[in-house]
């Protein structure tokens, strides 16, 4: 039951134009831009921004499901869902695993433009664990959606996940290097559940482990919007 419905939502979201150009073309776009205009050709450079757009990539398409989410509420799909013999733990669950399956084209296409255009060169194993880590990592921002998606209406879950999209990308040092933050908000930024999702990429492309500190925050950050999520989810149960 959950494998048919987790197929359903998979293909509704990846047949939406606006997800494809937004979690997908976008990235893409904003990577070759940002390293190649003005005569970039650092390798270290076009490596390390790989990796942060790719996080911002799959970081929208992540939150992008909980816009879902609050649009189901409003046309009543939510309503029909409970109406099948689909348990409500069942459906959370798959909207999260159509979360872990959305979120892997916008990982795949950076890389691929890194590899293909910018010239990117990883050993094999460090190709497949970054897309791995960064697919594994992506789960907070998964849940945060879920989240906005249970918890608001259609038009302010669009709303705040955009301003979430933006907010931690920015913060979190997925468009720009956090060097060139001032000092307090490099120190902010390395409590953000997105410089550390960067963070599991570059400790691949550099050969070396995530650190503990990295796991730790992305582990607390998870459990924070799990709950979240699991509070709005309670929720909405009494409204929908």
């Amino acid at each position: 039951m959950i494998t048919a419905y987790v197929r359903l939502e998979v293909r509704r979201t990846l047949r939406d134009v606006g997800f494809v150009i937004s979690s997908i073309g976008v990235p893409v776009m904003m990577y070759l831009l940002f390293t190649n205009l003005g005569g970039q050709n650092d390798p270290a450079f076009k490596s390390a921004a790989m990796i942060g757009m790719a996080a911002y990539g799959a970081l929208g398409a992540a939150l992008s499901l909980g816009t879902g989410v609050a649009e189901d509420k409003s046309t009543g799909w939510l309503r029909q869902l409970r109406v099948t013999p689909m348990s409500p733990r069942q459906v959370v669950v798959g909207r999260a695993l159509t979360g872990s399956v959305i979120v892997l084209p916008a990982i795949t296409a950076v890389l691929l433009a890194g590899a293909t255009v910018n010239g990117v060169r990883l050993d094999s194993w460090q190709w497949a664990v970054v897309a791995l880590t960064l697919w594994a990592g992506s789960l907070p921002f998964t849940l945060l959606g879920l989240g906005n998606g249970y918890r608001l209406s259609s038009q302010a879950a669009g709303a705040v996940n955009v301003a979430c999209n933006l907010g931690l990308a920015v913060v979190g040092g997925l468009w720009f290097p956090i060097d060139l933050f001032p000092g307090w908000l490099r120190s902010l930024s390395d409590y953000t559940p997105t410089n550390r999702f960067a963070e599991l990429g570059r400790a691949v492309t550099e050969g070396t482990a995530p650190g503990i500190a990295t796991i730790t925050i992305l582990v607390a950050w998870a459990a924070l919007f799990g709950l979240y999520a699991a509070v709005s989810y309670r929720r909405s149960a009494r409204t929908v």
